[in-house]
């Protein structure tokens, strides 16, 4: 893959970077705004894959991504990668004390998932949030003559050559984020790089006059004793009480399970779209050099 152009949510040095890079590694990455015009970027073929995100343990889905994904763009969900969302406490360098820190700068979720830590050690320094935590760590290295901070990942540390005055100043220790590559071609191959599970993703509409139809379509499941890692609605934009359900099945595609389940739903009178079936990977140490 190493020809593949590979857009993701920027600006670069963000936790989408870090995802985009455990996957493709030796490809051309280009940054995108905003999460939209990464997947149009896909679903023009001005690139071939799309790195986003779309679940965090803390905020829940991002519903972005999800809305897209179900109405603007015919893309398919070919990779999911886990890594987790360590926020670092970072300085221009290693003479500024906590004391001394005037200004911490970083992105609204960031400083929100660092409230117990800003409160203890900087209660005093002023909060100024930004677009992103990469922009955060930008803004403390263009202004050396400061006492600012940013709070970050190790890879825009590292990248703008800040120093790291306190590790992991997030309140969750378990904070993690599923991103997902999205593209019109197969799934990308990196299970000789990492651990792999394998899922699949329904998107299913109920008939609006069926009462328990979505008992019926969960049955589908539940019989053929294949595991739901999650079931949610998201409106149909239609009208009032109208609702779709993504599933996300632990099950790659196959030539009978995840067929039958399809065709079984359908009988129901229920739309059904396979979003994707693909490897997911866990990673518990992104790369950041």
């Amino acid at each position: 893959m190493g020809n593949a152009t590979v857009g993701f949510l920027g600006p670069e040095n963000t936790f989408t970077e870090m995802a985009a890079r455990e996957l493709f590694e030796h490809s051309r990455r280009q940054p995108f705004s905003t999460i939209s015009d990464c997947m149009d970027a896909v679903a023009h073929g001005d690139i071939d894959y799309g790195v986003v995100p779309l679940e965090n343990t803390i905020e829940g889905s991002v519903n972005l991504t999800l809305d897209y994904l179900i109405h603007q763009t015919p893309l398919s969900i070919v990779t999911e990668i886990t890594i987790p969302i360590q926020q670092h406490f970072v300085t221009y360098d290693h003479s500024r004390k906590l004391e001394n820190i005037q200004a911490v700068y970083s992105h609204p979720q960031a400083i929100a998932q660092c409230h117990h830590f800003l409160k203890e050690y900087v209660p005093n320094a002023k909060i100024h949030y930004m677009d992103s935590t990469a922009s955060a760590a930008e803004f403390v290295q263009q202004h050396p003559e400061e006492n600012f901070a940013a709070i970050c990942n190790e890879l825009a540390a590292q990248t703008l050559d800040l120093y790291i005055a306190e590790k992991n100043v997030h309140d969750y220790k378990n904070n993690h984020t599923r991103f997902v590559t999205l593209s019109h071609s197969g799934a990308i191959d990196a299970t000789e790089q990492h651990d792999v599970d394998y899922k699949t993703t329904f998107l299913v509409t109920l008939p609006s006059d069926y009462p328990g139809a979505l008992h019926q379509v969960l049955s589908a499941f539940s019989w053929r004793r294949l595991n739901l890692s999650k079931i949610e609605s998201r409106p149909m934009k239609t009208g009032l009480g109208r609702y779709c359900f993504i599933i996300d099945v632990m099950q790659g595609m196959d030539e009978t399970m995840i067929p039958g389940v399809k065709a079984e739903i359908e009988a129901l009178g229920c739309s059904v779209e396979i979003l994707g079936s693909y490897p997911c990977f866990t990673i518990n140490t992104p790369k950041v050099k």
